[in-house]
């Protein structure tokens, strides 16, 4: 059945999580160290939700901010830019990983294994959810609610599928990564053209681009985040918008879903998300064209 593989990494995610804690175990990162976290795609929206972040190819080009640790996202380790980040890095490196053995594994200082396999699907969901979690942890957050709270989501009313061609998620603040993880999962899991916003910019002349055929969500947030959020919400209903604010709480949460819309989205239109497009020319050709 297409998209199979990527429902079922989505369902295993509070299973996936309860392991999480035990997995990390006592690691933590050194208190007081400079942490930047690193990656690329939705490991680097991963990296995004940790902490302090930059693009692995940034790390490399030397324009990454000041730090004594580097963290690289990688659910294969197998990520060329990103083992280049971390070969490059003068200092002591961690990995946060699907695979124990790996290019990157191997480079790093230190791995943590954050999920019991590899994901089978390519719209990685349940490795993103994983490998945020065990980042948190490593700073030491508790993360051990997170698989009932995800539990919770699964269980909620989904966010429903339409017919519009074009999709909108604006954000700010702790909702960022959502915000990139959520477009890019519509992207390539469902084929339809989505754009991410950052709250305030897309009240600064991106309007002009917006018109009611654009199905919208805008991430809550919290405090004055939110306030903009509502008025952001109010600008898009002027516009004929059919919008939706969505309530968050934390990265791991919020991500759901949006990891449900995609599907939904994808079996509507016939679309198979498992391969985001891997197995079609000339995708395939584009995909082997870049070398990752």
């Amino acid at each position: 059945m297409p998209g199979q593989l990527t429902r079922t990494a989505i369902a295993a995610q509070p299973d996936w999580l309860r392991q999480v804690p035990e997995r990390v175990g006592d690691a933590r990162l050194p208190e007081g160290a400079r942490v930047l976290f690193t990656g690329c795609g939705t490991s680097f929206h991963a990296a995004l939700a940790c902490g302090p972040k930059a693009q692995a190819l940034e790390v490399v080009l030397g324009n990454a901010s000041a730090a004594d640790i580097l963290v690289a996202l990688s659910h294969e380790g197998e990520t060329r830019l990103t083992l280049e980040a971390v070969q490059a890095f003068a200092g002591e490196t961690w990995l946060i990983t699907g695979a124990p053995e790996s290019p990157l594994a191997s480079a790093a200082d230190h791995v943590v294994v954050a999920s019991p396999e590899l994901e089978k699907s390519y719209c990685h969901t349940v490795s993103y959810t994983c490998a945020i979690a065990a980042g948190r942890a490593l700073l030491g957050e508790d993360v051990s609610d997170l698989a009932s709270a995800v539990e919770r989501e699964l269980a909620a009313d989904p966010l429903r599928s339409s017919e519009h061609e074009r999709f909108l998620v604006a954000g700010a603040g702790r909702d960022e990564a959502t915000v990139l993880e959520a477009v890019l999962k519509l992207r390539e899991g469902a084929h339809v053209v989505a754009e991410a916003h950052h709250t305030e910019q897309l009240l600064h002349g991106h309007l002009a681009a917006v018109d009611d055929s654009v199905r919208c969500f805008v991430l809550e947030g919290a405090g004055r985040a939110a306030e903009r959020a509502r008025d952001v919400v109010r600008a898009l209903g002027e516009l004929g918008c059919k919008t939706t604010l969505v309530s968050t709480s934390h990265p791991v949460v919020d991500i759901v879903r949006f990891q449900r819309l995609t599907v939904d989205l994808a079996e509507a239109r016939g679309v198979d998300p498992d391969l985001i497009r891997w197995d079609e020319a000339p995708w395939d050709r584009a995909r082997k064209a870049q070398d990752v």
